[in-house]
């Protein structure tokens, strides 16, 4: 696909900004270009809902409000900070990241993408957002929500674009002023109107001209000239196909997270025994757990000890 020409781009900049102007979320980590707390914002919410997010954002910035704190703190007070956020190698990452920014770059993040990119932890979306936001570079970080409206404004489905075509579009359209507004905007668009299901196209502000609309209504106009659509396939006794989902208690991401509590109420440098079972999960399921946990760097452990004995990390 070619690039969207300049009145497209200029069009497309007019309605999003527009639009975030009037309807944007307002979120208290919006209110910072501080490149140490825009990381920290959009590490948590790699993997967290806004709504959970914000607080945990503020909570864990009043414990380490600047990149020297977190990288003079242990792992095992990061983690108890990041209590509730899950996915828990976030917090070492970023943890490693500050220790290297503080003894390699003065405390002062990457300014350029490349460079954020080398941190622990940061990948390309959030190297162009810290990149945007922060330091004002006109780069597009591409997200979920992100690739669903560019793709669909601009292509009619985002699966039409290849990674590399829809990031040259996202770079092509950031407005070179306002590439911290723009961020959070399609972020903002993605996430209240152009949802990946039933997206509010009425409300949307690039509803004239998108291609992800106009195609939508070709396929409505098709599908009325053909009659009723047929029903679902449904199985031999009659009921509808669903699908079986595993019962969270059940997974070994339920069982990490309750050890890593046990372990979060736990002193420092105490040893604390883990003893089986844990819900559902059985002494070789712990164990499993446990060693997983000591290979992410998440947990000490004494393997000696019977039962075993773990702690988080301290150094």
């Amino acid at each position: 696909m070619s690039l969207p020409t300049a009145v497209e781009v200029t069009a497309l900049r007019a309605s999003v900004l527009g639009w975030y102007h009037e309807s944007g979320r307002r979120l208290a980590f919006r209110g910072t270009t501080d490149p140490y707390l825009v990381l920290v914002s959009e590490t948590i919410l790699q993997q967290t809902q806004v709504s959970r997010g914000g607080p945990a954002w503020e909570r864990f910035t009043r414990r380490f409000p600047t990149i020297e704190a977190l990288a003079a703190a242990s792992p095992a007070e990061v983690l108890r900070a990041w209590r509730g956020l899950g996915y828990n190698r976030r917090a070492l990452n970023l943890q490693r990241a500050a220790r290297i920014v503080v003894a390699e770059h003065s405390g002062r993040l990457p300014r350029d993408v490349a460079g954020l990119e080398r941190l622990p932890g940061v990948g390309p979306y959030t190297a162009r957002a810290v990149a945007a936001i922060a330091y004002g570079l006109p780069v597009g970080a591409v997200d979920t929500n992100v690739r669903r409206v560019l793709g669909r404004a601009l292509a009619g489905d985002p699966a039409d674009l290849r990674p590399a075509e829809l990031q040259a579009i996202a770079d092509r359209v950031v407005p070179p002023d306002q590439s911290s507004d723009w961020t959070h905007a399609l972020m903002d668009l993605g996430s209240t109107v152009c949802r990946s299901r039933d997206p509010a196209c009425g409300d949307c502000p690039l509803r004239v001209g998108c291609r992800y609309v106009a195609a939508t209504r070709r396929r409505a106009g098709d599908r009325a000239g053909r009659g009723p659509a047929a029903s679902s396939p449904r199985n031999g006794d009659g009921a509808a196909v669903r699908e079986r989902r595993v019962p969270f208690a059940a997974t070994s991401r339920w069982l990490r997270g309750r050890i890593l509590d046990r372990l979060r109420e736990a002193d420092d440098p105490a040893w604390t025994a883990i003893v089986a079972p844990i819900g559902e999960h059985d002494g070789p399921a712990v164990g499993a757990a446990l060693r997983a946990l000591a290979r992410d760097g998440l947990i000490e452990l004494d393997r000696a000890a019977d039962p075993p004995r773990a702690r988080l990390p301290v150094a």
